[in-house]
């Protein structure tokens, strides 16, 4: 079997999750060289993956490299840049979240794939965790009748690298962390419904010391047809990630954890190895957590884009899901920044170089 190859971008968390989900269970994938912007980062990267070669620039590994995917895991505020250098050379592309820092981003980069007839898949894991999904499809067969409300919730400590606490490297906090994650399992359970308005509370609660961005936020969403969503966020939460889903309907409700359930109960004197993501100290009582790439859903949307660019399809989750959801981030900022709720679509999008702007009502 002939191989698609892949140009990884990024050596940090994220790209270490989406390596391990290609080597473990995506036989259909090679990595064929990875880009990082550190040298011997890079270089120690490769060497781990077993991925042939390294670069610490961009423009050099498009040009002497053959691949069909470009994977970009770098930080938020390079997405824009790769996207569009990836696109000029002829890769499909797949994006971790959020798709840009601003909707005029968004649009130049949809535009760029476009264009050249590329695929453009915006990574979002949680339309192809299998618990959700096992969810998602009990819901289309009907069994909780009219669903009339949608919870999410991702709550932990803290991100992973100092650059998410810097609002002109990440855009944003919490809600463009993780509250993207809710934003864009809504549209996916409401079927892409039109989201009609929006309204947030966001606070900073925890890490005030080292940023002024969102680390608390609490937001419902209005859709068209009738589903009224709720999304908790949180940068505040101690004692490890928490994720989970709640679905109401006429006729039943549905609740899903996507960690508890998937981890062995465990109490250990002196502590030991990995529990689980932002699990902290493992002395004591701990939730053991096993397969957790598979869990969240990794393996199976990258495994997803491998198919459609192989097999010509569209991706299941589009870089126009991507925009939406960036809206919808916008609208959440403006809110929090009115206190009152905000209409969707938005009619007249604020011009920001970064969507957390428009809360802290600054312009450059």
């Amino acid at each position: 079997m002939e191989k698609t190859k892949v140009i990884l971008l990024g050596t940090g968390f994220i790209a270490n999750i989406h390596m391990e989900s290609y080597n473990r269970f995506v036989p259909e994938a090679q990595v064929v060289a990875v880009y990082g912007r550190n040298p011997e980062k890079a270089r120690a990267f490769a060497r781990d993956h077993g991925i042939p070669v390294s670069y610490s620039d961009l423009d050099e590994i498009l040009e002497k490299e053959e691949a069909q995917v470009v994977d970009i895991c770098l930080p938020n505020y390079l997405h824009h840049e790769a996207c569009l250098k990836a696109a000029a050379s002829g890769r499909h592309v797949i994006i971790e979240k959020p798709l840009a820092v601003s909707l005029e981003q968004a649009d130049e980069m949809i535009r760029a794939c476009k264009s050249r007839g590329l695929k453009l898949m915006y990574a979002e894991e949680l339309c192809f965790a299998p618990k959700y999904e096992r969810v998602r499809q009990m819901v289309q067969a009907g069994a909780v009748g009219d669903v009339y409300m949608l919870k999410q919730s991702e709550k932990h400590n803290g991100p992973h690298s100092p650059w998410f606490y810097n609002k002109e490297t990440a855009g944003g906090g919490v809600m463009m962390d993780m509250g993207c994650h809710a934003m864009a399992w809504f549209r996916w359970m409401t079927g892409r419904a039109q989201a009609k308005s929006i309204y947030s509370d966001m606070k900073t609660v925890f890490h005030k010391e080292i940023t002024d961005c969102d680390d608390n936020t609490v937001t419902i969403v209005e859709f068209e047809n009738g589903v009224t969503c709720v999304a908790e966020d949180s940068w505040a939460k101690h004692g490890g990630m928490d994720d989970r889903i709640e679905v109401y309907g006429t006729k039943g409700v549905s609740y899903a954890d996507l960690f508890q359930g998937n981890s062995a109960l465990t109490y250990s004197v002196d502590g030991y190895g990995y529990a689980m993501e932002k699990a902290g100290d493992t002395k004591g009582w701990t939730f053991t957590i096993f397969e957790e790439e598979f869990n969240q859903g990794y393996p199976q949307e990258l495994g997803h884009f491998i198919s459609c660019v192989r097999e010509d399809k569209e991706p299941l989750v589009t870089g126009e899901d991507g925009r939406a959801v960036l809206e919808m981030i916008y609208g959440a900022y403006l809110s929090a920044k009115t206190g009152a709720k905000v209409s969707l679509p938005l009619e007249n999008p604020p011009k920001v170089d970064y969507a957390i702007q428009i809360l802290l009502g600054l312009r450059t």
